[in-house]
């Protein structure tokens, strides 16, 4: 593919099928887990794998840059919501919820969060603060509380939970202090 050249359909649903496999395989088996098992998954040879992620960092960042979109886009339907105390918490709560399924992806996301110049991560960052801002507008949250404060709570509870393997009832009532202390 150049930038003169649109990639083929074909091209397109392997790279497709190539994403989803590498999230299923590292979510399963750490970011250590092979590409050879990710193109066994996807159907493709190892020279296809390599084709469209020339190295396993751009397969893992490409993994990244998919979960992060689609977190700014969940996080940007909460915003739409009309209640913005119930957005936030519940944004954050099903984060941590998540974060067990998705073990390699919350570790990612910890070494991206602090990227300020990959568009996705800050996307989901800016959505973030918006929670954030309109739930401190209706005073359902501390106003000395900052996104920097929301990202690193969120991604230590959600690496505590992972870490942990917290029951329902453990995540749940750290959840609880965590909100108290969020909230006014």
């Amino acid at each position: 593919m150049t930038p003169d050249r649109p990639m083929r359909a074909d091209a397109r649903r392997n790279r497709v099928r190539i994403l989803d496999a590498a999230e299923a395989v590292f979510t399963e088996k750490g970011a250590g887990a092979s590409t050879e098992e990710v193109a066994r998954l996807a159907g493709v040879g190892i020279g296809t794998v390599f084709r469209h992620f020339p190295t396993k960092e751009d397969l893992l960042r490409a993994i990244v840059t998919a979960s992060v979109q689609r977190l700014a886009e969940q996080t940007q339907e909460l915003l739409a919501t009309g209640d913005p105390e119930a957005a936030f918490f519940t944004f954050f709560a099903g984060m941590v919820e998540q974060a067990a399924a998705k073990k390699t992806i919350v570790d990612l996301l910890g070494d991206a969060a602090g990227l300020s110049t990959d568009r996705p991560i800050h996307a989901w960052r800016d959505a973030i603060e918006a929670l954030l801002v309109r739930a401190q507008r209706e005073g359902a949250v501390r106003e000395d509380v900052g996104a920097p404060e929301v990202l690193a709570l969120l991604l230590g509870v959600c690496r505590a939970a992972v870490a942990a393997g917290w029951e329902p009832g453990l995540q749940e009532g750290v959840l609880r202090i965590v909100f108290d202390g969020l909230r006014t």
